[in-house]
């Protein structure tokens, strides 16, 4: 089971990868509104199912309705756009505020099941930063 986990999170950082700068166009520049992201695949091992319920749980106790949070999955044909538009390709967890783009993939797989207090640490971090602005 670990070894389909470290396959899984190898893939997910493979796939978001380095075409996930911190500072990239997103889903509508026009806009000062906070946006969560997570584009997952249709087979999901624990870990991917772990970033998402962390991720939404974290989000809606910390900035309630001030920060939205979507989970898309990539093989559904109406999540194709928005993950072009946002240069995904694969398992992504983003956090979007106009021009601003902020991948927490690889915090999400290593701190989502083992450690949730740091993520939500992490999050608070990234996510107030961008409100700030």
């Amino acid at each position: 089971m670990k070894k389909v986990i470290f396959l899984c999170f190898i893939l997910t950082m493979y796939f978001s990868g380095i075409a996930q700068s911190q500072k990239k166009g997103n889903a509508d520049q026009s806009t000062n509104k906070v946006e969560a992201f997570y584009f997952h695949n249709a087979t999901r091992c624990v870990t991917c199912k772990a970033v998402e319920a962390e991720a939404k749980a974290d989000l809606e106790s910390l900035y309630g309705t001030q920060v939205t949070f979507q989970s898309l999955n990539l093989e559904d044909d109406a999540t194709k756009p928005i993950a072009e538009k946002l240069q995904v390709s694969g398992q992504t967890l983003l956090i979007v505020k106009g021009d601003q783009k902020i991948n927490l993939t690889n915090e999400g797989f290593l701190y989502a099941r083992t450690n949730p207090a740091k993520f939500k640490k992490v999050i608070k971090e990234k996510v107030d930063k961008l409100l700030e602005l």
